[in-house]
């Protein structure tokens, strides 16, 4: 069935930490959908404005698989960085559907294992009758998608446009964003129920690679999806919180035991209730924090205002530091005024598998990161807080719109992040850590003047102009499949 990969070939699925090395990821190149996002579409297909495909692809996510390969299968590019960015190969390294694709089994592309499970017959028959379905398609643009080869119509069911540009249903261009489609969490797979339309196609996708496609024929009985609350159908639309949808921005693997979710604007309490239920039962994990934030589209998922840097070390939007959440800076009027205020406030709640009936309640994101420090992860370090903009007003929220939090670890220590957030970078550099861009990485360890392991203690700055337009940043533009156990 695969022409990209041996039917004896396997993927370790299994994620324990959210710093502990990476070895091998999920990702989606900006495929020609992205360039076909309208001004009066942007919103309803989830970006924030249109983009320059060119520029997104050549002078910022290209940067982006370079350091993943270096990082995770340098034999697919050392020594070959001139030739795979001569202008004459057109970029065919990066391309999915050409032959000259650079096929990583560790930097594994979505569009790549789509196109695997549609060579077989069937798999393709079921799969184009459930697009046409969900996308309303005449007979006649079914019987059109059942005529294109494997390579041809994975392109088509991502870009929803033929070779000859005819587009023949919308783009789904927020694929690039794996980290939504699921979430490993440890030997399982929790795969995602979008809140949005313009994701449907991504979350049917998935789940035929996840459930067809070899490379995870050993984890099919550990893949998980959540139920739609009974009679779900009939509910009145303010009844959307009964509704189940999920995504893996809300959902954070942070030791063996202890998982994090997000209640937000895209996943629902009913789908917080459905997880805690299937992941207790499954013996998954012991402990699940729910994390309830404003459904505002300023946070979107926790990992837009946190995410972990070190065992130690958090990145977060000052708003829900426990000085802010304390209102410590305010005089007892404010203070009093303030807390009567009837919005939609943080709330986090801890659930055990031993006693869920008990919960533990935390006032504040650092009060909660700084117990995972200490309790789940055995720090005897100091635990330490990077802000946004280094928690300056205008700053800290500026950069947090264009994803100052929403960082990747490569490794303990080593985390990816846009070059644009200036004062989100000053706090880095206060902290300790060393900032280089991702050219500087590349040409040094193409060069072998530098390896993996000797990087220590880094943010990475990649380029961003673009990529920060489409609201997502490096955490979510990765599922991460296989990280290293972290030595407690």
């Amino acid at each position: 069935m695969s022409k990209n990969y041996s039917h004896k070939a396997k993927i370790a699925v299994s994620v324990s930490s959210e710093v502990g090395r990476l070895r091998r990821v999920l990702v989606h190149s900006p495929d020609s959908g992205l360039g076909k996002v309208v001004p009066s579409k942007a919103q309803d297909w989830l970006f924030e404005d249109i983009v320059h495909l060119d520029t997104i692809r050549r002078k910022e996510y290209d940067f982006y698989t370079k350091i993943l390969l270096y990082f995770l299968d340098p034999a697919r590019i050392r020594g070959r960085l001139a030739e795979v960015d001569d202008v004459r190969n057109r970029r065919a390294f990066y391309k999915p559907g050409n032959e000259g694709f650079f096929r990583s089994d560790k930097v594994v592309e979505l569009q790549w294992l789509l196109a695997d499970i549609l060579m077989d017959p069937s798999i393709k028959q079921k799969l184009v009758a459930s697009v046409c379905a969900i996308e309303a398609c005449s007979y006649e643009t079914q019987h059109q998608l059942q005529e294109l080869d494997p390579v041809q119509l994975a392109k088509t069911f991502i870009s929803g446009a033929t070779d000859n540009d005819n587009l023949l249903f919308a783009p789904i261009p927020n694929f690039i964003f794996t980290r939504d489609i699921g979430i490993v969490i440890n030997n399982y797979v929790l795969l995602n129920k979008p809140a949005k339309k313009a994701r449907t196609r991504e979350a049917l996708l998935a789940k035929y690679i996840f459930f067809n496609h070899p490379l995870f024929a050993e984890y099919r009985d550990n893949i998980i999806e959540l139920a739609d609350t009974h009679h779900h159908f009939l509910l009145p639309r303010e009844g959307d919180d009964r509704k189940v949808t999920l995504e893996g921005g809300d959902v954070m693997v942070v030791s063996k035991d202890h998982l994090l979710i997000g209640v937000s604007e895209r996943t629902s309490s009913e789908a917080a209730h459905q997880a805690i239920r299937v992941l207790f039962e499954k013996n998954v994990v012991k402990k699940i924090t729910i994390i309830r934030i404003p459904k505002k589209r300023d946070y979107m998922h926790i990992d837009t205002i946190f995410t972990q840097i070190k065992r130690n070390v958090w990145i977060l939007l000052g708003t829900f530091s426990r000085k802010a959440m304390m209102h410590e800076d305010e005089d007892d009027v404010q203070r009093i005024l303030d807390n009567s205020k009837k919005e939609d406030k943080l709330r986090i709640i801890q659930f055990r598998k031993k006693d869920p009936g008990n919960p533990e309640y935390f006032d504040n994101l650092e009060d909660l990161l700084t117990d995972i420090s200490r309790n789940d992860l055995e720090c005897t370090e100091k635990i330490r807080f990077i802000y946004s903009g280094n928690n300056e007003f205008p700053f800290d929220a500026r950069e947090q719109w264009t994803d100052s939090c929403n960082l990747l670890a490569l490794k303990e220590g080593v985390v990816l992040g846009y070059d644009r957030n200036d004062k989100t970078v000053e706090a880095f550099k206060a902290n300790g850590f060393a900032v280089v861009h991702a050219k500087e990485v590349i040409e040094q360890m193409e060069a072998g003047a530098l390896e993996p392991n000797q990087v220590e203690n880094t943010l990475i700055l990649m380029p961003s102009a673009e990529l920060s337009r489409a609201r997502g940043g490096f955490h979510c533009m990765s599922m991460p499949l296989h990280r290293d156990d972290l030595n407690l």
